[in-house]
């Protein structure tokens, strides 16, 4: 897999990003997919800072000691969103796990602050676990997003090795909450392939994202980030994705993006189109 990547096709985007001191997953993640969004002026917001308080091996963002709350940030992102008018836009953070509420008053406040610019913008929060707590569910529920993702990332058994400070029943948990106290609100997971697991175990998290009624899932390549991060076990065949995708259809699932490529942000406005196209 060599995607190779625009800088001078990233340029405009990460000139606004600059002045208005703002974050994406895109550039602190090293997702191959950036040349390709940003050349659309489409890009997955990070709020809450740009370091995190876990330590998940798969990922490349900074781990450490967050700074304070950027109070002023949900109306950058905000100015932002109008900038680049996005008929869709992602929202996602760091997990900080030091703040009561693990930020969902923050992501509320930043889809309020969307939402105040543009009306019929598309919304689509990533939250993270917020530690299944779920009056900070609950918070981002009443800001009333349009979907809701909390990926899942990998089989229940590598939680322990890629995954501490995480729990996998907890992040279904999460989903379910969304369910539960969310009147039309869609939910998203996502899963990456070739951190070691194996089809069994696949199909088993297919089948427990269904029980939760998880709408959306999204299935992509695991990529290393560094030579520190956990190892690519294996590189999955273009043929194995889409096996995955029909295996995860047949199970219910909305609308189901597979491919080595694929992040939970990519394409993101495909899901709801989808289902849009299908009421037609």
């Amino acid at each position: 897999m060599h995607k190779k990547i625009d800088l001078k096709a990233c340029y405009a985007l990460n000139v606004l990003l600059k002045n208005l001191k703002l974050h994406t997953i895109c550039q602190e993640a090293n997702c191959p997919n950036i040349s390709e969004c940003f050349s659309k002026k489409i890009a997955t917001f990070l709020i809450l800072g740009n370091i995190c308080t876990r330590n998940c091996r798969f990922c490349a963002v900074k781990k450490g000691k967050p700074g304070v709350v950027d109070i002023e940030e949900p109306e950058r992102i905000a100015e932002a969103v109008s900038r680049l008018n996005l008929k869709h836009v992602v929202i996602t953070s760091v997990t900080r796990d030091d703040l009561p509420d693990g930020g969902a008053e923050h992501f509320a406040k930043t889809i309020y602050s969307i939402r105040k610019k543009m009306k019929k913008i598309v919304i689509e929060v990533l939250i993270p676990d917020f530690k299944g707590e779920k009056e900070a569910i609950k918070k981002v529920i009443e800001a009333k997003p349009d979907i809701i993702g909390h990926n899942i990332e990998t089989v229940p058994r590598l939680y322990p090795i890629v995954r501490k400070g995480a729990n996998f029943l907890r992040s279904l948990e999460v989903l379910k909450t969304v369910k539960a106290l969310s009147n039309g609100i869609y939910t998203k997971s996502g899963i990456m392939l070739g951190l070691g697991e194996k089809e069994e175990e696949i199909l088993e998290v297919f089948k427990d994202l269904r029980k939760v009624n998880c709408d959306f899932l999204s299935i992509g390549q695991y990529l290393s980030p560094s030579r520190k991060a956990y190892p690519v076990k294996e590189y999955v065949h273009p043929d194995r994705f889409d096996y995955y995708k029909e295996r995860a259809l047949a199970l219910g699932f909305l609308y189901v993006a597979s491919g080595p490529y694929v992040r939970s942000s990519y394409l993101a406005e495909e899901y709801l189109e989808h289902v849009e196209d299908n009421k037609k």
